[in-house]
């Protein structure tokens, strides 16, 4: 059950990701050279595959120009 809901939180947070992504109208490979990630890295946190540290996603926001509790 705590995996399921870790995965779908994974989900949950990669879908905001993308939403603000395509509002900004930034592709995911924009996003990932600016936050110092590889892209196909980034795809997969969009996708909800991955659980990006702290600084990492630090960085994704701050491409995004999104607070952290924007995200929440």
């Amino acid at each position: 059950m705590a995996s399921s809901k870790i995965g779908k939180s994974r989900k949950e947070l990669g879908e905001k990701l993308r939403r603000v992504r395509e509002d900004l109208g930034l592709t995911q490979a924009d996003v990932a050279e600016k936050a110092d990630l590889h892209v196909n890295y980034y795809a997969r946190i969009e996708r909800g595959e991955e659980n990006p540290s702290f600084e990492k996603l630090q960085g994704i926001m701050k491409v995004l120009k999104i607070k952290s509790l924007d995200l929440l």
